[in-house]
């Protein structure tokens, strides 16, 4: 028999364009894939869409339709447009209020950055005990605000805090911190740059462990004073980290409540009053509430963060595409 009968059939080659061996196990494996991609993702959707998306969809709703306490409970309110935003920038005290927030809001950023990076660079040192230090410093972060925001009361007393008891120590006069027009709304904001200064320290001093200490030896080689490093060195790449610190911080500022609530109610006479209280007090303040006011004095509390949101976005993409 020859060699040629002896050999065993050939099998015939796939047509071309057909699919490769294997090809179906592939498809299934990249299915499966998605599958379990959906599957982490649901959670994550409803989750916004139930605790972000629904509540922003009814605090839109109130805005557009006069309610009232009756049809807040039956539905039923009239649907009247754009006439609650145009009441809100009729009402008097508009303009106070949004002067409030923009103070308030500046005032604290400012500050709360500056103190919290002046921290982050003296414990970037790593001295002994600066771990210590470091959680000492989240106290304030970690308290519940109502905690603090009660301390802050007791301690600008006019009557009997301890801030008081030091002037006076000092030879100078008391000062009505919380019950004086010209007090109330610094009052506020020192306290709310005690509290945020924990968060603007533990973000920045993450930004600076993140640079390469050789970038700053070579900048100390070519004789760079410490100013200079810290000017064209640290601070341009300490950029995004800063940019992202200042964005969470203004979105937190802006819907402050509860410390301002808690130490003066927006008083006296709405010297601290801000968007943010004086959204709550329209809509649950008053014997007759006004959730359609209301509602709209929060639509702007949303469309400026969501704003300066946006702005942040764009600047991060052209930043990556440089």
């Amino acid at each position: 028999m020859s060699r040629l009968a002896q050999a065993p059939p050939r099998r015939p080659a796939p047509a071309a364009g057909g699919p490769a061996p294997g090809g179906g196990g592939r498809r299934k494996a990249a299915r499966s894939e998605q599958w379990a991609a959906w599957g982490f993702l649901l959670p994550v959707g409803v989750y916004l869409l139930g605790f972000y998306a629904y509540p922003l969809y009814r605090n839109l709703e109130l805005s557009l339709r006069d309610y009232t306490v009756r049809s807040f409970v039956r539905g039923d309110a009239p649907f009247v447009g754009m006439a609650n935003h145009l009441e809100i920038f009729d009402d008097p005290a508009f303009g106070p209020a949004l002067g409030h927030t923009v103070v308030f809001t500046v005032v604290s950023l400012a500050f709360q950055f500056t103190i919290g990076l002046a921290l982050a660079l003296f414990f970037a040192g790593n001295f002994r005990l600066s771990a210590t230090l470091r959680a000492l410093f989240l106290v304030p972060w970690l308290l519940p605000l109502i905690v603090s925001s009660s301390t802050w009361a007791w301690m600008l007393n006019s009557d009997s805090g301890v801030v008081n008891a030091a002037l006076g120590v000092l030879g100078l006069g008391p000062v009505n911190w919380l019950t004086s027009p010209d007090w109330s709304l610094w009052s506020v904001t020192i306290a709310n740059i005690w509290i945020g200064v924990p968060f603007n320290l533990v973000v920045l001093y993450s930004g600076l462990q993140a640079i390469d200490p050789a970038v700053h030896e070579a900048a100390a080689l070519d004789g760079a004073t410490g100013l200079q490093r810290f000017w064209h060195v640290t601070l341009p790449l300490l950029r995004p980290v800063s940019a992202i610190t200042l964005l969470l911080g203004l979105v937190y500022t802006l819907k402050v409540f509860d410390i301002i609530w808690i130490m003066t109610r927006g008083g006296p006479s709405g010297s601290s009053t801000t968007f943010a209280t004086w959204s709550y007090r329209l809509g649950f303040g008053n014997l007759v509430p006004s959730f359609g006011p209301g509602a709209a004095v929060g639509n702007l509390l949303i469309v400026v963060a969501l704003v300066f949101g946006l702005l942040y976005i764009r600047l991060q993409r052209r930043r990556d595409l440089a």
